[in-house]
């Protein structure tokens, strides 16, 4: 029997996706709102000095400032109307998905089902529009007092606070429309398409410095390798699951009497994605982004201190961003998945685990089970994350790529074919389904 990827790979071709009319929509409305967020990273906040505010960059480009950069497609550096990006609304739809698990209100309603959760995505949305206030009134606040300001001011304030909220709200919007009208999680693909936007930059960086002499080719040629490597090990662990064997026995519906069934409860191998290496990232960053500030104030001191320990890729930094990374992996997954109502429900159902009684053990067998492979999953994103950490120090000189950027390209790229594939295989039944009645057509006749 083929396998999924197998799979993947015989169906998904050009000439299956040109027959597909409703794909080729979705794809090429996909691809327009992905260039109107590209646009947006081009068109500066009214009342700001691009220049200038480029040049203030640089000198924070390692903090948290960088990592957002990143995500955003080099709109930070810009200081462009989508500088915010879409990360306010990210950091909201977590923070309720956190908030579900402990408020029994939002717990309810995400039981309710369609209902229950348009009433949560609309309090994302509310969350959402307070986060990018607090955000881009402190980035104005910030902004004024800095010489990138033309004309600081209340009114630069204001204006720069309704930019900056829009453009989130307005980012928000495309990715809702993608989700419904387009291919793939909209969210995920603006974060996507900034940061492969931000590759060509990255490889041509690394061929001048390999021009210069400041790598060798062989260097260059290494941390190419390991990229496709890591691509590949990426794209093998998050495929990966434990299957867990769930039967259900015989059972009557009036006369008749069903035959018992077997089943699977995959857990996947990373439950977490990639939410524990941006928290950790984050985290660590966070210090390097205070210390800027303050040096640009005549601050110095402690911070400037922990800032030189905890600089990329040494040996305290890589300490401290392995343990988080397997912590927030932890935490991540024992909010997200709740081992006891999993075990109820497969109660309510009928379903049992062989050699497991329903209710309590079956609850404790399966949170042993994902405690297992969670550890393992922590380990893989350590490894994924530190071996650019590595290479950089490895080099003395900073790597055009990232471990957290690798995973969210993979693992965005695999959701997104994962979709293409769903819908080649829907017009395909549609296609043997009116193959099959315009034969019955012909034979009544």
């Amino acid at each position: 029997m083929a396998s999924a990827a197998e799979q993947l790979a015989a169906n998904l071709n050009f000439g299956a996706i040109a027959k597909a009319d409703e794909l080729k929509k979705r794809i090429w409305f996909t691809l327009g709102a992905l260039v109107v967020f590209r646009l947006g990273t081009y068109i500066p906040i009214p009342g700001i000095d691009p220049d200038q505010f480029a040049r203030n960059f640089q000198s924070q480009a390692g903090g948290v400032l960088g990592l957002f950069n990143m995500f955003s497609g080099g709109a930070v550096e810009r200081m462009a109307i989508f500088a915010l990006n879409i990360m306010p609304y990210i950091s909201a739809s977590i923070i309720i998905q956190l908030l579900t698990s402990v408020i029994p209100t939002l717990e309810s309603l995400k039981k309710e089902g369609e209902s229950g959760r348009k009433v949560i995505n609309q309090y994302t949305r509310y969350l959402t529009v307070l986060l990018a206030l607090v955000q881009s009134w402190g980035i104005a606040f910030g902004l004024q007092g800095s010489s990138a300001a033309t004309d600081p001011g209340p009114f630069f304030i204001l204006s720069t606070v309704i930019t900056l909220t829009g453009g989130t709200l307005f980012l928000m919007w495309i990715g809702e429309q993608i989700t419904s009208r387009g291919i793939g999680n909209g969210s995920s693909l603006i974060i996507f398409a900034g940061i492969v936007a931000q590759l060509p930059t990255s490889i041509i960086g690394a061929l001048e410095l390999s021009r210069t002499g400041a790598l060798s080719s062989a260097v260059i040629l290494g941390v190419g390798v390991a990229a496709i490597a890591l691509v590949y090990f990426i794209v093998f662990m998050e495929r990966a699951q434990r299957r867990l064997l769930i039967n259900y026995p015989k059972r009557q519906v009036g006369n008749k009497m069903y035959e018992g069934q077997t089943s699977f409860l995959p857990l996947k191998l990373n439950t977490a994605g990639v939410i524990p290496p941006i928290f950790a990232s984050s985290l660590l960053l966070l210090p390097a982004t205070i210390a800027s500030f303050s040096a640009n104030q005549g601050g110095t001191g402690v911070l400037a201190t922990i800032t030189t320990y905890l600089g990329h890729g040494r040996p305290l930094y890589m300490l401290l961003y392995a343990a988080l990374i397997i912590f927030f992996a932890f935490f991540y997954t024992a909010v997200v998945f709740n081992p006891q109502e999993t075990a109820d429900n497969l109660k309510k159902h009928g379903g049992f685990i062989p050699g497991i009684r329903p209710g309590e053990r079956t609850a404790s067998f399966i949170d042993k089970v994902l405690t297992r492979i969670t550890l393992i999953g922590a380990l893989y994103l350590t490894f994924v994350c530190l071996v650019p950490e590595i290479l950089a120090s490895y080099a003395s000189a900073a790597i055009g790529f990232g471990g957290t950027s690798l995973l969210i390209v993979v693992s965005v790229t695999m959701d997104t074919v994962a979709q293409i594939h769903g819908h080649l295989m829907a017009h395909q039944y549609e296609g043997l389904v009116k193959k099959a009645k315009l034969r019955g057509a012909t034979r009544r006749r």
